[in-house]
């Protein structure tokens, strides 16, 4: 009689895991219906690439082909061509070490910054990549997510010439609207109100509205 009814409780397993898909307790001999986790954003949605951080010596990088990149416009104001300057993190910068690097006292940035030699290089063919004809002088060699904010100080991918704010006076050097979100989003992250991840993925999103998307003015 025993090895009758392990016969029909294994049968009546194999029944459940073939046809109904539920789960069954071994230990207990009770099945119960199967319930999916809660699903998860994927781990690779809208992920940010990852550069090769500080260096200590920098080389010129290889720019995208002449003419192959496009600015955009959003709010009046020059973007990125997400193709050709999708941004890049450094892997120096965590979560984890916000006050030994981005959030120290005395700053960080001027510690990791490439040369004005290796840049300026960079610049000219950048220019050349995204047809930029205009005054040198007063378009910024950007990081499109700033070194404040943990971007990759010599990835070609978070470098772009940004032209100037519509309106600028030509002549009178760099001055855009970015740099102070930048600068609001990195006080952000100090102070704990957002996260560092958020941070980089609103301004590589589209920096002309990374503060309210973050709902923070």
């Amino acid at each position: 009689m025993g090895s009758t009814r392990r016969v029909a409780a294994s049968s009546a397993v194999l029944a459940c895991l073939l046809l109904s898909g539920c789960s069954v307790s071994l230990g207990t001999g009770s099945a119960s219906s199967s319930r999916s986790p809660v699903e998860e954003p994927s781990a690779t949605a809208g992920k940010v690439a990852v550069g090769a951080g500080p260096q200590r010596h920098y080389t010129v990088q290889q720019q995208p082909a002449a003419g192959s990149c496009h600015y955009r416009y959003e709010n009046g104001e020059p973007l990125e061509d997400r193709k050709c300057t999708p941004g890049a993190i450094s892997p120096a910068v965590t979560q984890a070490n916000l006050k030994s690097t981005i959030c120290r006292k005395g700053g960080y940035t001027a510690d990791i910054r490439p040369s004005a030699y290796v840049t300026g290089k960079e610049k000219r063919l950048n220019a050349a990549s995204y047809g930029f004809t205009g005054r040198m002088g007063d378009a910024e060699y950007d990081h499109l997510i700033s070194l404040q904010l943990g971007g990759d100080p010599n990835d070609y991918r978070n470098l772009w010439v940004e032209p100037a704010d519509p309106g600028h006076r030509s002549g009178s050097g760099v001055n855009n609207k970015k740099d102070p979100v930048e600068t609001k989003l990195h006080t952000a992250v100090c102070k704990g109100r957002i996260t560092l991840a958020a941070a980089q993925q609103a301004i590589v999103t589209d920096w002309t509205t990374a503060l309210a998307t973050l709902h923070l003015g």
